[in-house]
């Protein structure tokens, strides 16, 4: 594989940034993951790196050198970091749960699937146009029979996320078949709650990933202003030129079968790392693997 890629994450006017990002690759496969902690809750800057944690730890296990079944696999590991979010609370006795949003994509081969839920979005730019962008999991995005009756403030709200109490919803999406200069980009509602599609599209689609991204997290932190929310974002760029192949160009063909490269891993919270231990990840594991063979047998 061949992409360029750029992350970049601002804390805006919030007291703390709640949003985690990251990416993973092996020699064939990639995964690259986004997710906002929810204000409102405690800690949403854990439940957002646990999130990211258990994704990146399952993927590391699973991808050799790729994932089998990505939608099974993507599915399955979003619920793993769900009831890890669920264990963290319990364990603590907190009265109310951490809660994310999550985003996340593989890209195997010479296509990318990839799971939402909540309001981080990802958007697929191609030839200079939107190819297509994730729905949010909001009341107004999904335009309620009683969105009419919802007020301005709470139009937005979201219906679902990882941590809470009920089962998340989700939606997966792919595969879809990658062309040349295909830009992928995961973003919090920091960036696109000020920024239109069209505006996201228009830089994604003039300048490289390296250029475009902190031009548009810096136009997202101007629009929101001295109270702006954290704004993140992490783009890739498929199978770039090499006129792109900078610092930011990745290729794995020299990479062998067995190695595995993470960005995730950086910057753990302490709190986060102490509690993501090696059985909870081994009871994720499990789960993984249970749901893989559920699937397999419907498939026979």
């Amino acid at each position: 594989m061949k992409f360029s890629v750029f992350q970049v994450s601002r804390k805006g006017g919030r007291e703390k940034n709640e949003d985690r990002m990251g990416y993973c690759y092996t020699r064939e496969s990639g995964l690259f993951v986004l997710a906002d902690g929810m204000g409102g809750h405690p800690e949403g800057e854990v439940a957002s790196q646990l999130a990211l944690q258990i994704v990146s730890a399952l993927y590391q296990k699973e991808a050799r050198p790729v994932v089998k079944d990505v939608p099974v696999f993507l599915a399955s590991a979003l619920m793993a970091a769900h009831h890890q979010i669920l264990r963290y609370a319990s364990e603590k006795a907190m009265l109310d749960t951490p809660r994310t949003t999550l985003v996340a994509a593989i890209v195997q081969g010479t296509s990318a699937t990839w799971i939402h839920c909540g309001d981080s979005r990802l958007y697929v730019v191609r030839d200079g146009e939107l190819l297509t962008r994730t729905r949010d999991h909001s009341y107004i995005e999904h335009k309620s029979a009683n969105a009419n009756k919802l007020t301005a403030m709470n139009r937005n709200i979201l219906f679902t996320c990882l941590g809470s109490p009920t089962k998340p919803k989700f939606d997966v999406t792919g595969p879809i078949t990658l062309q040349q200069g295909d830009k992928i980009m995961l973003c919090s509602d920091g960036l696109w709650g000020t920024l239109s599609d069209a505006e996201i599209v228009r830089q994604l689609s003039q300048q490289p990933v390296s250029e475009a991204v902190p031009d548009l997290v810096e136009r997202a932190l101007r629009s929101g202003g001295a109270r702006s929310d954290n704004v993140t974002a992490i783009a890739l760029e498929w199978e770039t030129p090499d006129v792109f192949e900078s610092t930011r160009g990745i290729s794995t063909d020299s990479i062998h079968d067995g190695v595995f490269a993470s960005t995730i891993q950086a910057g753990v919270l302490d709190l986060a790392a102490a509690d993501l231990d090696d059985a909870a990840i081994e009871r994720s594991i499990a789960e993984i693997n249970e749901a893989i063979r559920r699937s397999a047998a419907r498939k026979t």
